[in-house]
């Protein structure tokens, strides 16, 4: 495994984090579902990989995930030798204050969360989302406050447009609050919107990305076909079925494949080794469903693409500019 720094920060992170949002989904949906004792076997199967950060939310399973992870992560590896990361902002109740990113909710939330880690701080504490009511200024005090009280180590970001970002990021840095080391967007082969706006604020301003979703819902790991595929997932993935891919989006799946024949192995590595080759990633943030897939997805910390394949994996959507 290799551990870099996360943006301008000392916080040493594997290149590979776990995300939690399968943690607790038991009874939620078909695929990536696990309780207590099987999410056990993933934490296994991710410490043994050297993965040292793990990534949850508030909202992910109603709480559920950042439970487990207490509970279960924290019962087998010491709070010193993890790095957790979860997040608030999206809208836990149907309420007043039960959203949003103003000072009332993060104050009443971070209490809940700490709960459910059964830890008394958090290393990175990132924006789920953004809200259109609260003030930049509100928002970076609440958030300087809790890295003064000891509570939260590092702050972090979300999925949110990139003029909401470099305002936040430039108000700390005026203002003197504490900065952001992290954003955690949507970013991969297929997607890559963000490299317009949001990778060269990030750039610009020292934040790390750990982006969400690398295989793009699983569509670049080599399984997928137009009538959907054979996994689980594919069948019952709602947000992956209504997805409607382009001509450029299979072009570019049959390059990840093709690509992966040409190193001998497998696609996920190929998706995966393409965002190490971007030098502002610092750790992708990898759902798993089977065991397997982390140790699998650890094996692309090793692949180094040459410039060659990398432009060819680019071709079908620069072809299409």
């Amino acid at each position: 495994m290799r551990y870099r720094p996360l943006g301008t920060s000392g916080l040493m992170v594997s290149a590979i984090c776990l995300g939690g949002n399968s943690w607790g989904a038991a009874g939620r949906r078909a695929w990536g579902a696990f309780g207590p004792e099987e999410s056990r076997v993933f934490f296994k199967a991710a410490l043994d990989a050297g993965i040292n950060f793990f990534d949850t939310a508030d909202t992910y399973n109603a709480g559920m995930s950042e439970s487990i992870i207490g509970a279960e992560l924290l019962s087998m590896v010491s709070r010193d030798e993890v790095v957790i990361g979860t997040k608030v902002g999206i809208a836990i109740a149907d309420r007043p204050n039960h959203g949003g990113i103003g000072r009332k909710h993060i104050l009443a939330s971070i209490d809940r969360q700490l709960k459910r880690l059964r830890t008394d701080y958090i290393d990175l504490y990132q924006l789920h989302r953004i809200d259109d009511v609260t003030p930049t200024e509100e928002v970076l005090a609440t958030l300087t406050d809790l890295v003064r009280a000891g509570k939260v180590r590092h702050l972090g970001a979300s999925t949110m447009p990139a003029w909401r970002f470099a305002d936040l990021a430039a108000t700390a840095r005026a203002k003197g609050l504490e900065p952001f080391i992290s954003m955690q967007n949507l970013y991969n082969l297929i997607a890559r919107e963000e490299e317009q706006e949001m990778i060269p604020a990030c750039r610009h301003y020292g934040v790390g990305l750990i982006p969400y979703s690398p295989l793009a819902r699983g569509f670049l790991a080599g399984n997928r076909d137009p009538q959907g595929g054979a996994t689980e997932r594919a069948r019952t993935d709602l947000i992956a079925r209504r997805q409607e891919y382009s001509a450029v989006d299979w072009a570019t799946a049959a390059a990840v494949v093709e690509a992966a024949a040409a190193y001998g192995c497998s696609p996920v590595q190929i998706a995966l080794a393409w965002l190490f080759s971007k030098p502002q990633v610092v750790a992708p943030v990898m759902g798993a469903t089977r065991p397997e897939q982390i140790a699998e997805a650890a094996g692309a910390v090793a692949l180094t693409l040459d410039d060659a394949t990398i432009a060819a994996l680019e071709s079908p959507r620069a072809q299409a500019s």
